[in-house]
């Protein structure tokens, strides 16, 4: 499944080829390709499998299901091992898409039917754009650091964080020190405290003057050029800022939709919870906390020949979520300054698997696995998140 086009192949129970079919991703051309396929399979039972990575062959399956055809998931995995199987790798879109009808032919009874759930993809379609604004604005913050590296010598001591409100308003206002020529000190306070909802007296004004007095200036050709990138900087900045708080409303309303509670488990906040439905998507399809575990890459996989062998730690799985489980079993198992537990439980259940000796990162995956086990349930069941007894 590509973007522009599809690629199919048709085989019988006996793994003869009956032909093959490419047609453009248009819902125009289902038609035609329904028909070619008939005509192929001399008006056989079709069933479809589709190998779609990308949500490509949405529309696809959207279609077919609609038509009343059985339509199977195909996982890449399974295909890209059915093309590391013959003794020549091949690689090209004919032989990728007979291999997908081995995988059909094979699996199909354990195959999961397509669901096209459109709110799951929705939220991981929010989510991706949300992660590509972060990454964006990590590389604006990095411009933005380097550009009043050469005008404000010392502009790390003026603000905590150098694009919060207040910040981002001085930079577009006086994003060189000659920008401040004339202004005086009961001024610079005035725009300030506009900017921090008066947070910020008449004292930081003075001390931000008297940072750049002690810096000194020397004056360089092109300012006013470089004062503009500074200024557009922090008109994007400003921007992305605003997108990413559309964003956070938009997934509180579609997580509401979708009935899960998970924002009631300690550590999980709207975005923590958006990213793991966005990469498991339809709880159902996990028959048990098993699967989905197997899923995550926190359950133990065993590798061994001969007899001989042991489990080990996974490597494999979806990383993404793995990462979520991840930072999750370290707030689970965070202790305080003065020495209490965050979480007694899940401190305990930590305290305990290494006192069965294992090591630090062998009892962080069990409580990762502890962790899911609980958003597992918490979806199946849309619960709210309930203490384990110690």
């Amino acid at each position: 499944m590509h973007k522009e086009q599809h690629t199919a192949v048709l085989i019988d129970c006996w793994m003869k080829k009956l032909g093959e079919i490419t047609f453009e991703n248009r819902p125009q051309k289902f038609d035609g390709f329904i028909r070619e396929a008939k005509k192929l399979s001399e008006d056989k039972t079709l069933i479809f499998g589709l190998e779609d990575t990308r949500g490509f062959g949405r529309n696809l399956a959207t279609y077919l299901k609609a038509h009343k055809y059985i339509v199977k998931d195909i996982y890449p995995a399974l295909g890209n091992a059915m093309r590391l199987s013959s003794p020549t790798v091949e690689k090209n879109d004919a032989y990728d898409a007979f291999c997908v009808a081995r995988i059909l032919r094979d699996m199909v009874d354990k195959l999961p039917d397509t669901k096209n759930e459109d709110i799951f993809f929705t939220i991981r379609q929010i989510v991706k754009r949300r992660d590509s604004i972060k990454k964006r604005g990590i590389i604006l913050q990095s411009q933005l650091h380097d550009a009043l590296m050469y005008n404000y010598p010392s502009y790390r001591k003026f603000f905590c964080d150098i694009d919060s409100k207040t910040a981002l308003c001085f930079w577009e206002n006086y994003p060189s020190p000659g920008c401040l020529s004339g202004i005086k000190l009961e001024d610079l306070a005035e725009t300030l405290r506009k900017a921090s909802n008066n947070a910020c007296s008449t004292k930081k004004a003075q001390a931000i003057l008297s940072l750049i007095a002690e810096d000194g200036e020397v004056k360089k050709a092109y300012q006013q050029e470089r004062d503009f990138i500074i200024q557009g900087i922090v008109k994007e900045i400003r921007y992305l800022k605003q997108e990413l708080t559309a964003i956070d409303t938009e997934l509180r309303r579609l997580i509401q939709e979708t009935g899960y509670k998970l924002q009631t488990m300690p550590g999980i906040d709207v975005i923590t919870e958006a990213q793991i439905i966005s990469d498991i998507g339809d709880i159902n399809r996990f028959p048990n906390a098993d699967k989905l575990a197997r899923f995550a890459g926190v359950a133990p996989v065993l590798f061994s020949s001969a007899g001989k062998g042991r489990e080990q730690r996974s490597r494999q799985g979806n990383r993404n979520l793995n990462g979520v489980l991840y930072f999750l079993a370290i707030q689970m198992i965070q202790v305080s300054r003065g020495g209490k537990a965050r979480h007694p439980v899940f401190h305990e259940y930590y305290k305990r698997k290494l006192a069965e000796g294992k090591r630090k990162p062998q009892a962080l995956v069990c409580i990762q696995r502890r962790v899911l086990n609980i958003i597992y349930a918490m979806m199946k069941n849309k619960t709210e998140y309930q203490a384990p007894n110690l």
